[in-house]
């Protein structure tokens, strides 16, 4: 009896699997400004226009990355926290986005004094404000 129940508990039992998140790349902005995932979950960046890229500049666990430009780009985030990120040549311009990561926004507080420029300064203000 016990096997069977274990059996049947296995049959009906939905697997943990990591979701996948597109962002696209647009003139000057990501399609989605602060995406919210799961640790474990996997964001891909597509290109919709060229001259873009994706450089983490401040994160819970000091990732360092910098994909091409005009490349299409896939990262695995592991660890909770928030995670800032913006196209290199369009910074200045606001082109910046948040990965919010297992609901946990603890390093606010660090990502509020990472570095901003131009219009990115206001823009990660009112995206931080927002969660």
């Amino acid at each position: 009896m016990k096997k069977l129940m274990i059996i049947l508990a296995l049959l009906f039992s939905t697997p943990a699997v990591a979701a996948d998140m597109t962002i696209d790349m647009q003139k000057k902005s990501y399609s989605v400004e602060v995406a919210k995932i799961d640790v474990g979950d996997t964001i891909t960046w597509l290109p919709k226009s060229k001259g873009h890229n994706v450089e983490i500049v401040a994160s819970p666990n000091e990732l360092k990355f910098k994909s091409k430009n005009n490349k299409g780009t896939s990262l695995t985030f592991d660890t909770p926290g928030i995670y800032y990120y913006w196209c290199t040549p369009h910074k200045s311009m606001g082109m910046i986005g948040l990965v919010v990561v297992g609901g946990d926004t603890s390093n606010k507080d660090d990502i509020a004094k990472a570095k901003a420029l131009g219009k990115s300064k206001k823009k990660l203000q009112a995206l931080l404000a927002s969660l």
